[in-house]
């Protein structure tokens, strides 16, 4: 059984125990956090696909991490020109650990 939510643009596919790394969100660690845009649900034979979302289907979880990713480097460079940037960035992430996925 699984499931795919929408999340801060982007969208994810979760099965109950799965930790996957969501956008940042708000919230503490341990607090409770429910997907109300579920845009497909599976149980095994049959497939649910919302138009857009579909209204009867929760998935919760809880937050288990509130971190930073690995550093990326960003660095721009043109050639005979004499430019060149360099820059890091470091995207905030939360992870999260799937509870259920009730129907």
């Amino acid at each position: 059984m699984y499931a795919v939510v929408s999340s801060g643009g982007k969208q994810y596919k979760v099965k109950e125990g799965d930790t996957l790394r969501f956008e940042k969100m708000s919230g503490e660690i341990g607090e409770k956090i429910s997907f109300d845009k579920v845009l497909m649900f599976s149980d095994g034979e049959n497939v649910n696909i919302g138009q857009p979302h579909i209204e009867n289907i929760a998935v919760t979880g809880h937050i288990v991490e509130q971190d930073k990713a690995k550093k990326i480097i960003v660095f721009k460079y043109k050639r005979r020109k004499r430019y060149r940037r360099k820059r890091g960035h470091r995207q905030q992430y939360t992870a999260v650990k799937i509870d259920t996925i009730k129907v």
